[in-house]
């Protein structure tokens, strides 16, 4: 958290049960403060425990977590966090306060007017403390600020300015053509005739223009010159715009093992990945391709009737009609088709949700995934600590499109990686945004 206090100042965080869906090591994360766990939130993770999604394993890692914090202590006691820079924690019953009954309120059919009740008395109980309940969800915020309780987000995670965001990319307008034409014709230049020092970032696109072109170039890691990035065919798929040239520069980079590739729907994010992985297949052992499966109303699949394939194929077909536009591309090369079929049959080209690949260790893959967005910080870490030698990831998504609840554009886990990766020189970034799917899909997000 980026709460600050006096040492003599301690506050009282009260955790709700979406905080430790989001980050199992929450209660670590509050310096010098004490964190509190209505016990109404041990049973909901218990009901969360069961399953293969991240939720699940959170609940699990948590629930472990507190077993080996409390050991032979009772929980309802407070118990001392590790280190001296951490406070104490507790499980607290949800007595009433006789003047403030978030059940009578609120009603009692929900664990979280239950868990208000359990931070009203913590409140009551001390009068000389801050209490400060942390949820993320909104509406439980604004019903404890409601009955006069302090609450905030989690912030643990969260990026500070969403709308700086790094972008991966700098426009140098007025660049001289002759410039421009010795930056083409030798392929590389001295980044000082761009009038630019080396950037801090470590790689980093430049799009250059002037009155007559526009060009794209990369500033490798560790050089003090930029080179020219062309635009190439990626399996059949050119590139529409210069910020589709830098990604696929990035995605076809050997040096550059992890991307991330941002923008709204219809920029050619899973596009480009999937056709540049297609290219580098003789590279790989694999092409894998999966994005987190978020069902509508946040129901578990195994309410949906059928076999596993019946249930996540739904899911999975904005993968598919990616791939389908591919061999499209080759409709009168019967044997460049037939070749996507096999590599398909083979499972040279897998598909399947983010779940399937937990515990799995992925050594040359070129491995994609899809709608990051939708990711906690704590999944992508997750993901990237799975590659093995030889592989590449990419992690594509629009932050500004986020199904997953608790989730918003700054504590996602594409916008964390974003901020957090800049700077390594295995990592690139590009963000679209210019619309490519067609007029009408550019209409909407313009205008509506």
């Amino acid at each position: 958290m980026r709460n600050q206090s006096a040492p003599d100042a301690r506050k009282i965080f009260v955790l709700d049960t979406s905080v430790i869906l989001y980050d199992h090591n929450a209660v670590r994360n509050f310096q010098e403060h004490d964190v509190v766990i209505p016990i109404q939130v041990l049973e909901e993770l218990d009901n969360f425990k069961k399953g293969n999604e991240t939720r699940n394993f959170e609940a699990r890692s948590f629930i472990r977590l507190i077993e080996d914090i409390s050991q032979n202590n009772v929980l309802n006691n407070w118990i001392p966090l590790n280190g001296r820079s951490h406070g104490n924690f507790k499980v607290v019953m949800d007595f009433k306060v006789s003047n403030q009954d978030a059940e009578e309120i609120f009603g009692d059919a929900k664990f979280d007017h239950r868990i208000l009740n359990a931070a009203l008395h913590m409140q009551h109980e001390n009068p000389d403390k801050k209490v400060v309940l942390v949820s993320k969800d909104i509406v439980l915020r604004l019903k404890a600020k409601a009955l006069n309780l302090y609450a905030e987000d989690y912030e643990t995670g969260k990026i500070k300015d969403v709308e700086k965001l790094y972008t991966g990319k700098t426009t140098l307008e007025g660049v001289s053509d002759k410039t421009v034409n010795q930056l083409i014709k030798a392929g590389v230049i001295p980044i000082k005739e761009l009038k630019q020092d080396p950037p801090k970032r470590n790689n980093h696109f430049f799009i250059l223009q002037n009155k007559k072109k526009t060009v794209c170039a990369f500033h490798r890691s560790g050089s003090e010159t930029v080179e020219y990035v062309p635009e190439i065919d990626v399996y059949g798929i050119d590139p529409r715009n210069d910020e589709q040239a830098c990604a696929i520069h990035a995605l076809m980079n050997p040096d550059i093992k992890l991307v991330t590739i941002q923008g709204n729907a219809g920029t050619g994010k899973t596009l480009l990945a999937l056709a540049s992985a297609l290219e580098q297949r003789k590279s790989f052992r694999q092409i894998y391709v999966t994005r987190p499966i978020i069902p509508l109303s946040n129901k578990d699949i195994g309410f949906l009737p059928g076999d596993v394939k019946s249930k996540i194929d739904p899911y999975m077909a904005p993968i598919w009609d990616n791939l389908r536009f591919i061999k499209e591309q080759f409709s009168e090369d019967v044997k460049a088709q037939a070749k996507i079929d096999e590599l398909v049959t083979s499972e040279k080209i897998a598909i399947s949700p983010l779940a399937f690949i937990r515990g799995r260790t992925l050594t040359k893959i070129f491995f994609i995934i899809d709608e990051a967005q939708n990711l906690t910080p704590h999944e992508v870490k997750t993901i990237i600590s799975r590659a093995g030698e030889n592989t590449k990831i990419v992690f594509t998504g629009d932050i500004y499109q986020i199904d997953t609840p608790y989730l918003d554009a700054e504590s996602n886990g594409l916008s964390y990686l974003i901020d957090k990766a800049k700077d390594h020189p295995l990592y690139a970034h590009i963000t679209l945004q210019k619309g490519e799917r067609s007029e009408l899909a550019n209409l909407a997000t313009e205008l509506l």
